[in-house]
């Protein structure tokens, strides 16, 4: 049986690479901005959650992406990195706010739950 943090990868790597191929075809995703780069981000990271889901151990994934979620959080509230961020994939304070909230909780997971 696949343990919690296996399953949190895998379900969260089905979700950014379903967001990342749907972001190749559209401007928005569910009210989100998105571009090109920001899809293929995505998908790159959803590929690795797959694998880690799979055949890894999902913990590592979870930090990572949780660090990731709040690094790319805090240079969404500050003002002068908002814009070259808007600028370079799209974006916006909706999305800030949806990777602080994805960050949170995959540390959470990252460091409460058992492998």
């Amino acid at each position: 049986m696949a343990s919690t943090q296996k399953t949190f990868a895998f379900i969260l790597g089905i979700v950014l690479l379903i967001l990342g191929i749907w972001g190749l075809f559209t401007e928005s995703v569910l009210g989100f901005g998105v571009n090109i780069a920001q899809s293929v981000l995505h998908i790159i990271a959803g590929a690795f959650g797959l694998y880690v889901g799979t055949k890894g151990s999902g913990s590592g994934f979870n930090k990572t992406i949780g660090y990731i979620g709040i690094l790319l959080a805090i240079l969404g509230f500050i003002p002068q990195t908002a814009s070259l961020l808007a600028d370079s994939l799209n974006v916006n304070m909706a999305i800030t706010w949806l990777h602080a909230v994805v960050g949170v909780v995959a540390l959470i997971v990252g460091y409460t739950l058992k492998e």
